[in-house]
Parts: C-alpha cells; structure tokens; sequence
C-alpha cells in the first residue's frame, strides 16, 4: 500500500510581547523628572524667604510720601488766615516774629504792646520816601498829640532798611518811630502783605490785652481818620 501522507499543521505564530514593559518604560522617565520640580522647590522657598526684603522698600517709599504729605500740614503758620477785628491774640509773643526800629533795635509786637500804656497803633505803608507814603507818615505826625493822649503808642510799618526808614524818619521830622520788617512777618500777620511780595497801606491798632480793635487797608487820609475814629470811640 502507498504510503499514507499526513498534513502537518502549520506552526502558530509567536504570542506578541505584552505592551505593559512599554508603558512602564514610558512612566519611568515622567517619575523621573520628580527630581526635578523638587530641586525647583528649593528655589521657590529661597524667593519666599527673599520676598520680605523686596516688600521691604515699598513700605519706606510709603513712609517718605506720607512724611511728605505731613510736611505741609505745618505751613498753616505761614499761610494761616490774619486776624480780624474782635479776634484776641493769644500767643504774643510769636505773633508777628521779631523786627526792628529804624535805629537797629529788634523788637515784637508783645514788647511794643509792654511799652505802651493803652495799646499800639501800626500803620503801614509801601515804600519810604515815596508821595502817597510822605503824606500818610505826616497825617500821622500832625494828629501825633490828639491821637497818643489815651495812651496809645503809634509806629509806623514798612519793608523798608533801618537805613531808609531813619532817612525818611529824619526828612519828615517824626515823633514816633518806624519799623521795619524786610521779611514781611508782621505785615502778614496782620494781614496787610500783598501776594507774593509788597506791602498794602492799612492800620492796625490792638489794646493791652490783645484784643483787635482794627484791622483794614486805606488811603492816606482814610488811615489816620480811622485811628481819630476809634479814639473818640473809646472816650465814650
């Protein structure tokens, strides 16, 4: 008999390598980068710390601008509205600042005030030796007598030097002295400095106690009629 052929059967395939050692070969290097977000804490941590001294700067430029907004609240003194009429100065002493007589001898408000018996009358006018102010220190002059027997004491007040103010004193034959405030503290302070530089003709007249009597600009004529005014005010 032939002999009988038999079918081999066809070898199988070899099985696919499992996809798992891929995907942990994959995970090995994200688990691997760790290392490096936690050598980028240290970094944050060092920020964290430096943070401080970075805020540190913005808190003095705060301090400075605030010291800078304080600065001004002081200036009330220079810029501080003048004192009117009824008002009562309570601090003589610094009202006005220091000044001197036409002779070089410094002096206040309060020392004139102690000097005098009743309370003092100031008189400004702009310049020395100029029309408008000859005939105002003359008013002054010629009223001198009538407007002092109550024991008022009359200065009068310029920007001017020691030195114009005795030329014009001289010239004029005055009998009362002239003072002179080249920083215009006393002008101000009673309200008769023009802005930003100048004096405005006026008078200015407070008693014993400091207390405002007057307070006002004028004429020539207007001024000295003014002091006549409050002098028979208070003989009645």
């Amino acid at each position: 008999m032939p002999p009988t052929l038999r079918k081999r059967k066809a070898p199988e395939p070899a099985p696919a390598p499992p996809p798992a050692p891929k995907k942990a070969a994959a995970a090995a290097p994200k688990k691997a980068a760790a290392p490096k977000k936690a050598a980028a804490a240290p970094k944050k941590a060092a920020a964290a710390a430096a943070a401080p001294k970075k805020q540190a700067a913005p808190a003095a430029v705060e301090e400075e601008a605030e010291a800078d907004k304080t600065e001004p609240a002081a200036a009330p003194a220079k810029s501080s509205k003048p004192v009117a009429v009824g008002d009562v100065v309570v601090h003589l002493d610094a009202f006005g600042g220091e000044i001197k007589t036409n002779d070089g001898k410094e002096t206040t408000l309060k020392k004139l005030l102690d000097e005098s018996k009743s309370g003092v009358v100031l008189f400004t006018y702009p310049k020395a030796s100029t029309p408008g102010c000859t005939k105002q220190v003359c008013f002054f002059r010629d009223a001198y007598k009538p407007l002092t027997a109550d024991g008022l004491a009359i200065y009068g007040l310029s920007a001017d030097s020691p030195k114009a103010n005795t030329t014009f004193q001289t010239n004029q034959k005055l009998p009362y002295p002239l003072l002179c405030d080249p920083d215009y503290t006393l002008i101000a302070a009673i309200g008769l400095k023009k802005s930003p530089k100048g004096t405005q003709r006026g008078v200015f007249v407070i008693d014993k106690e400091g207390k405002v009597l007057v307070a006002e600009a004028g004429s020539p004529q207007g001024t000295v009629d003014r002091v006549k005014a409050l002098v028979e005010d208070l003989k009645e």
